[in-house]
């Protein structure tokens, strides 16, 4: 790689490294060192092929991509001797309500991983129906399902007065 399209791919994931990160904290459901390894391994993804990611029309949506369907992966190959715990790590209060980050976070923690990540790609992402079946490698009507039983399954977990969740 020449050291201009180094440049250029600095400049790209300085830029986006932190995004990636906060779309990465929610599709693991708060599990940090997951979600910076999965920017990791995004941004490595495209260096390898920045020279046709920079031609592409959209390099921020082609790495939003990237990580979901590395996060898809990763869930589907996750080994048996990994063990899913309770207990979250001692981290630095944020500003905001930490009750509320934590509540959420919990409950996109337990939706099965493509329902977890159909929520972030739509909601959090505001991707279109077809832009987020793109990323899934899935149909816009499974995408639609999803987005259906996700948000029943979030509604039966945070209970029926879901309106005190979201800020006014």
């Amino acid at each position: 790689m020449g050291q201009a399209r180094a440049d250029e791919y600095a400049e790209f994931a300085a830029a986006r490294a932190g995004h990636l990160y906060r779309s990465a904290c929610l599709l693991t459901a708060g599990d940090t060192h997951l979600a910076e390894d999965l920017v990791q391994e995004t941004l490595g993804r495209i260096y390898v092929s920045w020279r046709r990611v920079a031609r592409v029309g959209n390099p921020a949506g082609y790495a939003q991509t990237v990580l979901t369907r590395a996060f898809l992966a990763h869930h589907r190959r996750r080994s048996s001797t990994e063990r899913v715990t309770a207990t979250l790590p001692d981290v630095a209060a944020a500003s905001g309500d930490a009750t509320l980050r934590v509540t959420l976070l919990d409950a996109l923690g337990r939706l099965p991983a493509k329902d977890r990540a159909v929520v972030v790609l739509r909601y959090w992402e505001d991707r279109s129906i077809q832009e987020t079946a793109d990323a899934m490698n899935t149909s816009s009507a499974a995408v639609r399902t999803r987005c259906v039983r996700a948000l029943a399954r979030l509604r039966d977990l945070l209970g029926e007065d879901v309106g005190e969740y979201a800020r006014p």
